[in-house]
């Protein structure tokens, strides 16, 4: 894989200056929007094993335009401080995108997880919690972090716990961080939102003939043939919702060891397995094998869903990539000059700060939530399902009364009848997020001659939110 050029960081604010050179916004209101505020480092000892490990942990906040500042703790070797404040800026682009009251940050610990015992792991992660809360970068009104690679519902769980350890008196503990499991102040649905974002993103573009036709796509997603890189929790949810809820032919996973091909369809909760049990996916059966995975990211196929790393697509592999439409289900993966090369060819890119914004969406659910101290629908689903049963009755008695020849089959009556609960809530909300912020984006994009794809619409619509929001603080 060809480096990034000028790093990660460069990559993104490449992309931030092309979108406001489009816009009428003083200097130096621009450079208070690019630059991170700030950064903390953190190296801390854990007594593991007979002796003292040390490890280096980050904490960046790019923007406080919205407080708490929002973002996820990632665990992995390849964590620095470059990216750890890109993926911050981008923070505070997604969530101004998709109006969550939220600045951006983001964390990151370089460890590799696998090489510890889970209460190894467990140690390590209060430790860093505790550097971080005693310095309110993690704080329900201040910093909440979340999962990101190589943490999840676990460590969220530990950390939560670690927070209401030192602070014993804040009732609002359990918003300190979001994607906690259910049983510990989580919320339905949060698990998938990421991958399920991803398939709200994709069925709204498809309802807009006009965008189709810039992929040069027609139709559905019925029959789509898609390749995903990366089945972790992202990938493994967009590729499932995808084929087996919108009829999608996932042709090709690419994982660590290599990448895998079907024509007609992978089985993507046998991949899984299959990637659970031997660690990769070779060796799966009925599929074509190809030790250089990478080479499936320019496969002829619909959709490319890049679900693992950033910079996968750059200048070295760009040109050859097939796909007429890219969705961003990771953080990063086209780089800038791999963007313009796409965009050259025709390609559709549906941006990152917009197709994986459904995490964050989410998590903001889950922090209302936290602060409320009320699971949503337990006020409301029993009221709307008597309220419901009034006008099925009703229907009911006419019909007999009238002697018509029709009843309410069983089938409607069960679901007209079922209230909404938290699931059905967090999905209903996530859908209109997802709907609501295409829209803002896809009207910058098609209405303006001067900006040449969504990537660019979704950072002018970013940028003028959060410029909006400086100068009603008087900046």
């Amino acid at each position: 894989m060809t480096a990034i050029q000028g790093g990660f960081t460069a990559s993104v604010n490449a992309m931030y200056d092309r979108a406001v050179s489009l816009m009428d916004l003083s200097p130096g209101l621009v450079e208070k929007i690019r630059v991170c505020n700030a950064t903390y480092t953190v190296r801390f000892g854990v007594r593991l094993r007979g002796e003292i490990h040390t490890f280096t942990g980050y904490r960046s906040v790019h923007s406080e335009h919205m407080e708490p500042v929002k973002g996820g703790i990632r665990f992995a070797m390849a964590v620095d401080q470059d990216e750890v404040e890109a993926l911050a800026s981008l923070m505070t682009y997604k969530c101004a995108l998709v109006e969550t009251p939220f600045g951006g940050s983001k964390g990151g610990l370089c460890i590799d997880p696998s090489a510890w015992e889970p209460h190894e792991m467990e140690q390590i992660t209060r430790r860093f919690a505790y550097e971080l809360i005693k310095r309110d970068l993690i704080n329900p009104a201040q910093n909440v972090p979340a999962p990101d690679m190589g943490t999840g519902e676990r460590e969220m769980a530990w950390m939560a716990d670690q927070y209401k350890r030192m602070k014993t008196t804040d009732i609002n503990g359990n918003a300190c961080v979001t994607g906690k499991p259910a049983n510990a102040g989580g919320i339905a649905g949060r698990v998938e939102a990421t991958g399920r974002g991803v398939q709200y993103a994709l069925q709204e573009f498809f309802r807009h003939p006009e965008d189709m036709a810039a992929a040069g796509l027609t139709g559905t997603l019925d029959g789509k043939r898609i390749v995903v890189q990366g089945l972790g929790n992202v990938g493994y949810h967009a590729a499932k919702f995808l084929s087996s809820e919108d009829g999608a032919r996932i042709t090709g996973v690419i994982e660590r060891d290599g990448g895998i091909w079907s024509d007609t369809g992978l089985d993507v909760d046998a991949v899984r397995a299959h990637i659970r049990e031997t660690g990769g996916v070779k060796g799966f059966p009925d599929a074509r094998f190809d030790a250089n995975g990478a080479t499936l990211l320019e496969a002829d196929c619909d959709i490319l869903i890049p679900a693992a790393l950033e910079g996968v697509i750059h200048t070295g592999n760009a040109p050859r990539v097939q796909a007429p439409l890219i969705i961003e289900a990771a953080n990063g993966p086209v780089t800038a000059e791999a963007n313009d090369i796409l965009l050259d060819k025709g390609c559709v890119i549906i941006p990152d700060l917009y197709a994986n914004a459904g995490g964050v969406t989410v998590s903001y659910f889950e922090w209302v939530k936290n602060l409320s101290h009320i699971r949503f629908g337990r006020m409301q689903r029993r009221a709307e399902e008597a309220r419901h049963q009034v006008l099925v009755d009703e229907l009911e008695r006419l019909s007999r009364d009238k002697g018509l020849a029709w009843t309410l089959s069983d089938d409607f009556k069960a679901r007209y009848l079922r209230g909404a609960g938290e699931l059905e809530l967090v999905r209903s909300g996530l859908d209109d997020t997802m709907r609501g912020a295409y829209g803002a984006m896809r009207e910058v994009w098609q209405g303006r001659a001067d900006v040449p794809d969504l990537r660019t619409a979704g950072f002018i619509v970013a940028i003028s939110r959060i410029a909006a929001s400086y100068q009603a603080k008087g900046l």
